[in-house]
C-alpha cells in the first residue's frame, strides 16, 4: 500500500506543479501589457518619469498591468512611435508638437517662437480648452490619445564669444546653428541671426572651430553635450518653451475599462508632474553651474525679440496652416 502511494507521489507532484504554472501563466496573460518606447537615455527625466508611471499604476491597479519600459529607442526608432501607436503595435510613447503637426496643423503653432511665455503658461494652455480641442483632433486623425503634457525645456542662445545682445539687431551676422528643417531655420532667421543647418553631433566641433558662432538648446542639453567647454555666453532669450506629450494608442485606450482608463490617466499625470518639477529645478541649478564654468549669463530685451519673431511668423506661409484665432486664444491665457 505504501509502495503504491509512493509511486503515485511523483505524478501527483508533477500535476500540482503543472497546475501552479498554468495558474501563473493565466494570471500573467490576464494582465494588460503596456509597452513604452522612448528615445530618452536612462538618466534623463523623460526616461525616469516612466518609472513613476509604472510605480503609480502598480500601486493603483495591482496585478492589472504589465508595464514594460524600453529606452534608447530600443523598441522603435524615434519618430516611428506615432505610426506604431496608430496601428496598435505600440501602447505608449511621447510625441512632440512637430510630430503632431504633420497630421494636425493645429499643433504647428506650438513649433513657432514666443507662442508660449513660460512653463505655467504652457501647462495652462495644454491642460485647458485649447489643449482639449487639439488633443481631440489628434485622437480622431492619428489614432493616439494624449494623456499629459511634460515640459521638455526652454531653448536659449549660447554664444561662442561674448557680445552685447539686447535686441535681434545685435545678432546680425551671427551664424546660429539650427536643425536642418525649414521650420527650424525660419526660427533662427526670425531671431535676427544667420541660420546655419548643422547636425547635432557636429555642434561641439562647430563651436570650437568657429564654423558656427552660436547654437540654441535647453540648458540641460548644453551641460549634457558639454557645449559650455566651447562657449562663453548664455543669452536668456527663452524663445521656445517646448513640450513632450505622453500618449497612448487609441486602440489600447478603447480596450480598457473606464476605471482602468482613469488609473492610466492619473499615472501619466503623476509622471508628467515628476518630470516637470525636476526639469525646472535642474534648469535653475544649471545657471549656477554654467557661471562656475566661466560663462556669462545675460538677459536681452525679450519683448523686442518676441515682437520681431511673432511678426515674422504672422507674415510667413507657416502661419497660414494655423486655425484662425488660435494664436490670439493662446496669448489670452493667463
Amino acid at each position: 500500500m505504501n509502495a503504491f502511494f509512493l509511486r503515485l507521489a511523483p505524478a501527483a507532484l508533477l500535476c500540482s506543479l503543472l497546475a501552479t504554472a498554468l495558474h501563473h501563466t493565466a494570471w500573467a496573460q490576464s494582465k494588460t501589457v503596456l509597452r513604452i518606447s522612448s528615445p530618452a537615455v536612462p538618466q534623463d527625466w523623460h526616461a525616469r518619469m516612466w518609472t513613476v508611471f509604472k510605480e503609480s499604476l502598480d500601486a493603483s491597479a495591482p496585478g492589472e498591468f504589465d508595464v514594460q519600459i524600453y529606452l534608447n529607442s530600443s523598441l522603435f526608432k524615434q519618430a516611428a512611435e506615432p505610426a506604431a501607436m496608430a496601428r496598435g503595435n505600440l501602447e505608449l510613447s511621447t510625441v512632440s508638437a512637430a510630430d503632431l503637426s504633420r497630421q494636425v496643423p493645429f499643433f504647428s503653432v506650438f513649433t513657432a517662437g514666443y507662442v508660449l511665455r513660460d512653463v505655467p503658461h504652457q501647462q495652462k494652455v495644454f491642460n485647458g480648452p485649447i489643449g482639449e480641442d487639439g488633443f481631440k483632433q489628434v485622437s480622431e486623425r492619428m489614432g493616439i490619445k494624449v494623456l499629459a503634457t511634460a515640459y521638455l525645456g526652454t531653448r536659449q542662445l549660447v554664444l561662442r564669444e561674448p557680445r552685447s545682445v539686447k535686441t535681434p539687431v545685435d545678432l546680425k551676422g551671427i551664424k546660429l546653428r539650427m536643425p536642418a528643417s525649414k521650420e527650424w531655420l525660419f526660427l533662427g532667421e526670425s531671431l535676427g541671426a544667420t541660420a546655419t543647418p548643422l547636425s547635432f553631433g557636429e555642434v561641439y566641433m562647430g563651436l570650437k572651430t568657429g564654423t558656427i558662432d552660436a547654437q540654441d538648446n535647453p540648458l540641460p542639453t548644453v551641460r549634457a553635450a558639454r557645449f559650455y567647454e566651447v562657449s562663453r555666453q548664455v543669452v536668456l532669450t527663452g524663445h521656445l518653451v517646448d513640450a513632450l506629450f505622453i500618449a497612448i494608442s487609441q486602440k489600447t485606450w478603447d480596450s480598457l475599462k473606464p476605471a482602468q482608463q482613469a488609473k492610466v490617466q492619473q499615472a501619466a499625470q503623476a509622471a508628467a508632474r515628476y518630470n516637470n518639477d525636476n526639469r525646472l529645478q535642474e534648469e535653475t541649478q544649471i545657471l549656477d553651474f554654467l557661471k562656475q564654468q566661466g560663462l556669462s549669463i545675460s538677459t536681452p530685451d525679450v519683448a523686442a525679440f518676441r515682437q520681431q519673431v511673432t511678426g515674422a511668423y504672422k507674415a510667413s506661409d507657416i502661419s497660414k496652416s494655423w486655425p484662425p484665432g488660435l494664436l490670439e486664444r493662446i496669448q489670452a491665457v493667463r
